[in-house]
């Protein structure tokens, strides 16, 4: 059983990025050996009225052995047109699947 933390948020370099970190936790008898890590990344007006989720997917920090947890920092980044100035991007959700 692999469970994900609740994303820390961090502003990235650019204004269409960010930079999320999070926290695998596997608590089952094998290790984690590959993955996918999926982002849903909300597009945010200047008046706080949410556009839209684009979500992206990065590999898993794999592997990660059985009762033992692994931080990762990833970048995540939706196209730049979606993100006009005076809007945000803010990944709320990270979800995992493993092998």
């Amino acid at each position: 059983m692999l469970t994900v933390s609740t994303p820390v948020l961090a502003d990235g370099d650019r204004r269409w990025c960010e930079r999320v970190t999070v926290t695998f936790r596997n608590t089952g008898g094998t290790a984690a050996r590959s993955g996918t890590v999926t982002f849903a990344t909300h597009i945010i007006g200047a008046l706080g009225v949410d556009w839209a989720t684009i979500t992206s997917s990065q590999p898993l920090p794999a592997p990660i052995a059985a009762a033992t947890s692994r931080t990762q920092t990833y970048t995540v980044c939706v196209d730049s047109w979606r993100v006009p100035l005076g809007m945000r991007v803010d990944t709320r959700k990270v979800t995992v699947s493993w092998q």
